[in-house]
């Protein structure tokens, strides 16, 4: 039995490393951008107006001064002559600034009577004037990797890129195992159990960006456990959900061995999750979760959700940890890090009143993980602990 960090380490080697490939930017949301993207347009590509009102000289600027407006410049259309003294151009905001003007004297700053204006004393210092290039230029450099979010389309689209390189995302074969399992929505026999894990499992993995895939379930024989871990290996990774432990009917290990699966762990020094298991099936990365619904979800948040980031391109490192205060006195750990389930409120985390491993419920209620390390003295309400975000 390995710790938590041992297992990280070992996982690094197993993951899949992804080619790439081109997307339209519509379609980029949730990618991981691949290949550095260089703008083919400054932001803004003209000197603009701010606000609306009139361009002219700053030296002309001035209270009680009067000019002649000769023209109006709108987004889309400029004023293509030149400004001279005494004169000023009508502009609205986000229109080009007329060549020889750099100051936008507001509209609010002025009194107008016909073609002529004059310049009020409530006067500001302006210039209200966007620079051309003040957010990015033509050549600027957005560098890869980086999940690709809705602000990043945006900055994306005024770059005028139109299409991305991207990381393929990984397919990943779930195979949930066992004879008391059946799909949801069919008839479970008296002894039989609603097979949840495959669906929250393969939720996970689209979050995590990647592409489930569900096979059929591994009833507990070795024909039928080798047969759906065969229907596994053309994907990028393969994920098996139960019979990792070391009953009579956990045939994931024995059963693999006889078509190529090699393992680099087995066994965890944690809780929930103890029975994990990684290794390679032939060439194809597996990693094997408990069958218990609580200890897979731990398990695949922990290792799993890493294992796609970095296959992605993405660096390969554990979930990010915070530190909160305890809203309730906690007894001494035992032996194995417990990753106990948690409802984080502010800066306060307070344990769910039960931790056994088979409750959904509160799976679903929890928000947080409290990290517990191996023979950790009982903490009192209000002592700090390292905590993971669900």
């Amino acid at each position: 039995m390995i710790s938590v960090a041992e297992a990280f380490t070992h996982l690094e080697a197993l993951i899949p490393c992804m080619e790439h490939e081109t997307v339209p930017l519509r379609a980029a949301h949730g990618r991981v951008l691949a290949a550095d993207v260089t703008a083919q347009r400054a932001q803004p590509p003209f000197d603009g107006s701010a606000m609306d009102g009139y361009a002219m000289r700053s030296a002309d600027a001035r209270p009680g001064a009067t000019a002649k407006v000769i023209g109006e410049s709108q987004a889309g259309s400029r004023f293509a002559g030149r400004v001279g003294a005494g004169e000023a151009v009508r502009i609205f905001t986000g229109a080009p600034v007329p060549e020889g003007t750099d100051r936008i004297v507001l509209q609010e700053d002025v009194d107008r009577d016909g073609d002529q204006i004059t310049l009020r004393d409530s006067l500001d210092q302006g210039p209200h004037i966007r620079r051309k290039g003040i957010d990015f230029d033509i050549g600027s450099i957005l560098t890869a990797p980086r999940v690709i979010t809705p602000r990043l389309i945006g900055l994306l689209g005024a770059m005028n890129v139109a299409h991305v390189t991207v990381a393929r995302r990984p397919v990943i074969g779930l195979i949930a195992t066992g004879d008391e399992l059946v799909m949801p929505g069919e008839t479970p026999g008296p002894d039989q159990i609603v097979s949840s894990n495959s669906l929250a499992l393969a939720a996970l993995i689209e979050a995590a960006g990647a592409v489930p895939r569900i096979l059929p379930i591994a009833r507990d024989t070795r024909d039928s456990t080798i047969a759906a871990l065969k229907l596994a290996q053309d994907c990028d990774m393969v994920v098996t959900i139960g019979g990792a432990s070391v009953g009579d009917h956990d045939l994931v290990a024995s059963s693999g061995k006889e078509i190529g699966l090699t393992l680099d762990f087995y066994k965890i020094a944690m809780r929930p999750g103890k029975p994990l298991m990684a290794g390679r099936l032939n060439n194809t990365p597996m990693l094997g979760l408990p069958g218990n619904p609580v200890s897979a979800m731990i398990c695949a948040e922990l290792f799993l959700i890493p294992l796609i980031h970095a296959s992605l391109g993405l660096p390969f490192a554990p979930r990010d940890r915070q530190t909160a205060k305890l809203g309730a006195a906690l007894p001494a750990n035992g032996p194995r890090e417990h990753y106990m389930r948690a409802r984080l409120t502010g800066t306060t985390v307070s344990p769910m009143s039960n931790q056994d491993s088979s409750l959904l419920s509160i799976l679903s209620e929890a928000n947080a993980l409290i990290v517990r390390p191996p023979h950790d003295p009982a903490q009192p309400a209000g002592a700090p602990v390292q905590i993971i975000g669900l």
